[in-house]
């Protein structure tokens, strides 16, 4: 099973969970500080939460599909970059408290994609940081990076593609 995935920046990350627990009728099926994420059947879908600045009105950070295994991750990078679309591949890369596998493109719109799986839990977020995060000396930072084009907000932005 496959489902789509969307990643909302939420000022109040509290009241964000008690507004879909309420409009979706399930409770987060992940919930850390800072972070949450609901699983839900129908219509299937993945929700995350990430905690962003208080005040400011809810954002979309970034879109995905959550796929089942590595291969169709594996199959869908192969689609895609036929297709001519500039892909940036993570492998067991951690993010939003899950090891991943992953690859990022960007719509017409700069808007960023991902097509993901999540192999296992993790105990911490690892690549989930504020807005103007960047990468450390070596690198070694999934959201971070030199100087993006378009400022990056959330968790497992595609360093590549900036």
């Amino acid at each position: 099973m496959s489902r789509v995935q969307l990643a909302l920046r939420v000022s109040d990350l509290d009241a964000s969970i008690a507004f879909y627990r309420s409009l979706f009728g399930v409770e987060p099926a992940k919930r850390r500080p800072g972070y949450a994420n609901f699983a839900i059947t129908e219509p299937p879908l993945k929700l995350v939460l990430i905690e962003g600045e208080p005040g400011l009105p809810t954002d979309m950070d970034h879109l995905g599909v959550e796929v089942e295994t590595t291969d169709e991750v594996h199959e869908a990078t192969q689609r895609l970059t036929g297709l001519g679309l500039f892909t940036d591949v993570e492998n067991d890369t951690t993010c939003c408290y899950a090891l991943q596998d992953k690859v990022w493109v960007r719509g017409p719109g700069q808007e960023r994609w991902e097509v993901y799986t999540v192999k296992a839990d993790a105990p911490d977020a690892t690549s989930i940081h504020p807005v103007g995060a960047t990468a450390d000396a070596s690198g070694d930072c999934q959201c971070g990076g030199a100087a993006p084009a378009v400022e990056e907000t959330a968790c497992c932005a595609p360093t590549a593609a900036r």
